[in-house]
């Protein structure tokens, strides 16, 4: 069965007014995916980056929503996350 682990950095600190949201930097989310692959001892298909919007939204599900939407009203935050794909079992 294929799988996958994905792996974003997280949000520091929420948007405010007149501020935007913090996160932790790309690095942190690479070193999060080898720890867990090292962990894991995975078949490991292959890794890939993903660019999505809006992942942290109250409106939306995380990295595995099927639909994450942008807009042209309101500004979009794009993320990147790292993607593991696997066998599993």
């Amino acid at each position: 069965m294929i799988r996958y682990q994905d792996f974003a950095p997280r949000m520091l600190t929420p948007p405010g007014f007149l501020a935007h949201a913090t996160y932790e930097p790309l690095d942190i989310a690479v070193q999060a995916a080898n720890a867990w692959i090292e962990e894991h001892r995975i078949h490991m298909i292959t890794i890939e980056t993903l660019l999505l919007p809006n992942i942290w939204s109250r409106y939306e599900e995380g990295t595995s929503d099927p639909a994450l939407g942008t807009s042209g009203e309101s500004p979009s935050q794009w993320h990147q996350v790292v993607r593991v794909w696997y066998h599993g079992e």
